[in-house]
């Protein structure tokens, strides 16, 4: 029942996938869309806003629609190029849920509870334990699987992931003689941590800490302003520690050299007041953050347009897909 196996392209494939959270804050940009713009220069990306992984936490989904647009609008005009690139909707492709039922056959309960990420969650979301975050990791798997992707981009501290994904793969092609799934490889990348505006915890939407990529420039100039700056600074005249500065760590981004050479050595002697510090954090940020916001708003004015790149997604996605399932069958001996 052996079946050919397929492989991706030449230049290796990337799979990554994100929940849809609608607009994206700086978190987001830093941890994971700068990454995805980038591998598209040396590999053959794809990306998709896994909707079915957010049933698994949320209590609504009225907003999943408007969220899911928002989210590719983002990557979009953040320099995902749709040409070469495929980007795609996670539910558009049902080959995935197949994959995923065939996969759980063959994962054993204690695996998956196991997981450092599970415990974490059931810590989140102690009243909805339901059998979809159980089984989050797998449907993952299938994800990463089901289109040959041989490259995962995670933080270390998915690790775990990548790794249960490879035992998986190995106990299918093992249990079913065949080697048409192929094991993923972590590509680690560096994230560097993003705290909101409030200097203690990460970036987040749900805790209003955060700073929006598609926000104005007076709307980001405004949340910088709230930004909490080294706690032992009480003065304009006390001198400063920018080692301890949610507000410095984001100039070592978003200035030049030279200026975060400035702010930390006038900050450390009081040159610098936070005030000033803050002001020049937000001139630099809407100067990097212009050219997207011009882009996103030319892509908003046609929202068809999204939903037809989109659409295009789709059918570049369930082409493949489609081949790997019909090996997937094929080895298992389905009718």
């Amino acid at each position: 029942m052996n079946a050919k196996k397929s492989t991706p392209q030449a230049r290796g494939r990337v799979f990554s996938g994100a929940r849809p959270t609608g607009r994206q804050h700086l978190g987001n940009y830093l941890g994971a869309i700068r990454n995805y713009v980038a591998l598209q220069d040396e590999y053959d990306c794809i990306y998709s806003i896994v909707d079915l992984h957010a049933l698994t936490t949320l209590e609504s989904t009225e907003n999943l629609r408007d969220n899911s647009y928002e989210m590719a609008l983002d990557w979009l005009a953040a320099g995902i190029r749709p040409e070469e690139t495929i980007v795609f909707i996670q539910s558009h492709v049902p080959e995935v849920t197949e994959l995923h039922t065939i996969l759980s056959m063959i994962t054993p309960l204690g695996k998956l509870t196991d997981l450092p990420t599970f415990k974490e969650k059931v810590r989140m979301h102690p009243h909805n334990v339901n059998y979809g975050l159980v089984g989050y990791p797998v449907l993952q798997t299938a994800d990463i699987v089901l289109y040959k992707a041989n490259l995962v981009p995670v933080g270390i501290d998915q690790q775990p992931h990548i790794e249960f994904a490879r035992e998986v793969v190995r106990t299918f092609n093992f249990r079913y003689k065949t080697d048409v799934l192929i094991e993923p490889q972590m590509k680690a990348t560096e994230t560097p941590k993003v705290l909101g505006i409030d200097g203690q915890q990460k970036m987040s939407k749900s805790l209003n800490n955060h700073i929006e990529m598609a926000a104005t420039p007076e709307e980001t100039t405004a949340r910088v302003m709230q930004m909490v700056t080294d706690p032992a600074r009480i003065r304009r005249s006390d001198p400063g520690n920018p080692d301890v500065c949610n507000v410095f760590s984001l100039h070592k981004i978003f200035s030049s050299p030279e200026e975060v050479a400035m702010v930390d050595r006038e900050c450390r002697r009081a040159g610098i007041g936070c005030v000033e510090c803050k002001q020049l954090l937000a001139r630099n940020l809407n100067a990097h953050l212009a050219p997207f916001r011009e882009r996103r708003q030319k892509l908003a004015q046609n929202p068809t347009d999204v939903w037809d790149i989109l659409r295009d997604g789709k059918e570049r996605a369930r082409a493949i897909a489609r081949q790997t399932m019909e090996e997937v069958r094929q080895a298992i001996g389905l009718p």
